[in-house]
């Protein structure tokens, strides 16, 4: 009888992150295992003395100060990343975080926001590339942002932290679009803005990364996020150390975290625009995603000819009134492809499009891919995919 691998698994599971990476090695180890598991969430700090003992085959674990014991005995690993730039010689799960900035501020301009600025942590190398996306997209559109550190996440006094992070606020022009590092951030932003006396999201916008959905519900009022598809990275990252396992070549150096979509909520249900009829008419576009919506709809919705507002959308929001129409309805199928797993034709009929080859060129347009495409890369990995 073959010896089934021993794997053992350093992520924790208080985090919506950790339990989706788990879900994600456990899909993985369902159908191309069998493997046993050794889990502890506490971490290497608490098994490090016990990895001889335990005759482990592989490991997954959160990059530690303590790694040295894992290459002391050799075990194929892999390393998600968190604290720690990336390991030179193991496999690193890291997050997209260029696009995970580059999506918060393109939806925070979308929104109509022309004030900008972004909180993150201080000398921590995913929060750090977040903001430096965040600023270069916000900038290359014309928009001057501010940012905000705070101390690494170990070293945090929250309540001086909050009172900080309130004077901060208070001192940028309204109405502003906020992108927080990740959820806890986009948290104490928020409770900030309450020290502080300012509306979310009327006065201050805020969105989060990670979409961890027990914290964004937590917050007051619930949190718009970058969806990021950690169960997906669980599966490459079992994929991978079972490649090592095997010896079948090649093996990936570098596993990405893709980012999604985004998860609005309402701490950015808001269109920060000055002209009150753009404003109705960008409502009016968000309100109707569920079905088709001509231009002549939503001037009319706006009170305004035709010629008028598309005058009024290019000067507020340098886009036509098509193009935001395609983009909302675009970025909804998207939502769907990901989170769901409806059938295309089903996702197709519920949006009322015609037919199918119709639903797919629409969406091909606007993402430069296909449906199944597009699902395959940023969705759930499947079994056997």
């Amino acid at each position: 009888m073959a010896r089934i691998p021993k794997i053992v698994l350093l992520i924790e599971s208080s985090r919506a992150s950790g339990r989706a990476i788990l879900n994600g090695v456990a899909n993985f180890a369902r159908y191309h295992g069998p493997w046993s598991f050794f889990w502890e969430p506490a971490g290497l700090e608490k098994v490090g003395p016990m990895l001889r003992t335990l005759e482990a085959d592989g490991i997954i674990l959160r990059d530690v100060d303590t790694l040295r014991e894992v290459r002391a005995f050799g075990i194929p690993a892999v390393v998600v990343g968190y604290s720690r730039k990336e390991i030179p010689g193991l496999i690193n799960v890291v997050t997209d975080s260029p696009k995970i900035g580059r999506m918060a501020a393109e939806h925070l301009l979308q929104c109509g926001f022309k004030q900008l600025a972004c909180c993150s942590y201080r000398s921590t190398p995913w929060a750090g590339r977040r903001a430096r996306s965040f600023v270069e997209h916000v900038r290359a559109a014309g928009f001057a942002v501010s940012e905000y550190l705070t101390p690494p996440p170990a070293r945090i006094n929250w309540p001086s932290e909050r009172r900080a992070m309130a004077r901060w606020l208070e001192s940028l022009p309204k109405p502003v679009g906020v992108m927080a590092c990740n959820d806890d951030i986009g948290v104490q932003i928020m409770e900030a803005c309450k020290l502080a006396g300012l509306a979310v999201p009327d006065s201050v916008g805020v969105i989060g990364a990670d979409n961890d959905e027990l914290v964004c519900g937590l917050a007051d009022p619930a949190m718009s996020s970058v969806a990021v598809n950690f169960e997906r990275a669980g599966y490459e990252s079992a994929q991978a150390l079972d490649c090592l396992l095997r010896r079948v070549r090649p093996v990936p150096r570098q596993i990405i975290v893709q980012a999604t979509h985004i998860v609005a909520r309402r701490s950015t249900d808001v269109v920060a625009v000055q002209d009150a009829a753009v404003a109705k008419a960008l409502r009016f576009i968000r309100d109707h995603t569920r079905g088709p919506v001509a231009v002549a709809e939503v001037a009319g919705a706006a009170g305004l000819s035709r010629r008028v507002l598309e005058r009024r959308f290019r000067r507020e929001l340098n886009s036509s009134i098509q193009a935001e129409i395609r983009r909302v309805r675009t970025d909804q199928i998207a939502r769907l492809l990901v989170e769901t797993h409806l059938p295309v034709s089903e996702i197709a009929g519920s949006l009322r499009f015609p037919d199918v080859p119709h639903f797919a060129r629409y969406f091909r347009a606007g993402k430069s891919v296909s449906p199944l495409a597009y699902r395959r890369r940023f969705g759930s990995r499947a079994a056997g995919a």
